[in-house]
């Protein structure tokens, strides 16, 4: 069974986003394993809550991934 999970920023993405990646990532994995595959392909959509994941040891925002963290590289200290 192909298995597709995406991890994405809370409040991101909207209902008609959600399913055009379920629908796009199914597609593609009909495409790769052919139409057998449709059947039993599972895409799960997880909406990480704000500041739940980090990058090179940095936590992430929304306000940082939407370029508005003040200047401050991410860390959360505003007089970097």
């Amino acid at each position: 069974m192909p298995f597709a999970n995406f991890k994405v920023p809370a409040g991101t993405v909207t209902t008609e986003d959600k399913k055009k990646l379920v629908e796009r990532t199914t597609d593609l994995y009909a495409e790769i394993y052919g139409e057998r595959a449709r059947a039993t392909t599972v895409v799960l959509i997880d909406e990480v809550v704000d500041g739940g994941w980090g990058v090179a040891g940095n936590v992430l925002t929304a306000a940082m991934l939407n370029g508005d963290d003040g200047g401050n590289g991410g860390n959360g200290d505003d007089n970097a």
